[in-house]
């Protein structure tokens, strides 16, 4: 820990990537861990846009069970520790999140991308708008209030790629950074599982951070195991 800190003190830039590991420590189930979503559905069964075409009822009975359930939980003392990186590095610092809960924007994160959407923004399948949306539930089939076509959730599913102008800004921080901090994220869903590379191979000092190793773990400079409310806090601390 105390070497992490060395090498932020240091750092001129810092971009931060956070996966499903941050938010868990604040309650929301993650993807692959054993209290899963996954382990509950079939997520290719609910996450995708043939999925929507085919049952879009069903799949907002599921967005609206996961929009409830984040609803309740609050950000953890690792989401106020990446804000108050944030202050510190002012705008020599990007956040990329993996995560749709929304948490960051809660804890008071501005400077950041989600590059999988945000669960509380919906977009038209029809006129193409995005707007934000903390109604709770949503009807079964939500409807633009501009051309009355079906919402869907603002989120990439899979079998989508994602916003290009997102990964252009995550690939400018990624290459521009002299620390590159990865959070809670398991390292298997691409593109960004690619982004420790990316940032390595740009000089950058990985650091991980995680409750167990991860397939990325042998590639980054430093990896920490842990759990993220309890690490991430740590390195506010003086080096």
């Amino acid at each position: 820990m105390l070497l992490a800190r060395r090498h932020l003190a240091a750092a001129r830039k810092l971009t931060l990537l956070t996966g499903a590991g941050i938010s868990a420590d604040s309650g929301v189930p993650t993807f692959r861990g054993a209290d899963g979503l996954w382990r509950n559905f079939r997520p290719e069964d609910l996450a995708t846009p043939e999925a929507f075409e085919r049952d879009p009822r069903l799949v907002w009975e599921w967005y609206n069970w996961r929009r409830e359930l984040i609803a309740t939980k609050q950000p953890n003392s690792a989401h106020h520790a990446v804000v108050e990186l944030e202050q510190r590095w002012v705008d020599r610092m990007w956040l990329i999140t993996q995560n749709v809960d929304g948490l960051h924007r809660a804890a008071g994160s501005q400077r950041l991308t989600e590059i999988h959407g945000n669960i509380w923004k919906v977009r038209c399948t029809g006129c193409g708008v995005v707007s934000e949306n903390r109604e709770i539930p949503l009807p079964p089939l939500p409807t633009c209030r501009l051309c009355q076509a079906l919402l869907r959730p603002h989120i990439v599913w899979f079998g989508e790629s994602l916003w290009e102008e997102e990964i252009h800004r995550c690939d400018e921080a990624l290459r521009d950074c002299d620390v590159f901090l990865v959070i809670g994220t398991s390292g298997v869903v691409y593109p960004a599982a690619g982004f420790a590379s990316v940032a390595k191979e740009a000089g950058a000092m990985v650091i991980e951070i995680n409750l167990d190793r991860t397939p990325q773990s042998n590639l980054v400079d430093l990896s920490l195991q842990g759990r993220a409310k309890d690490l991430v806090p740590l390195l506010l601390y003086p080096a």
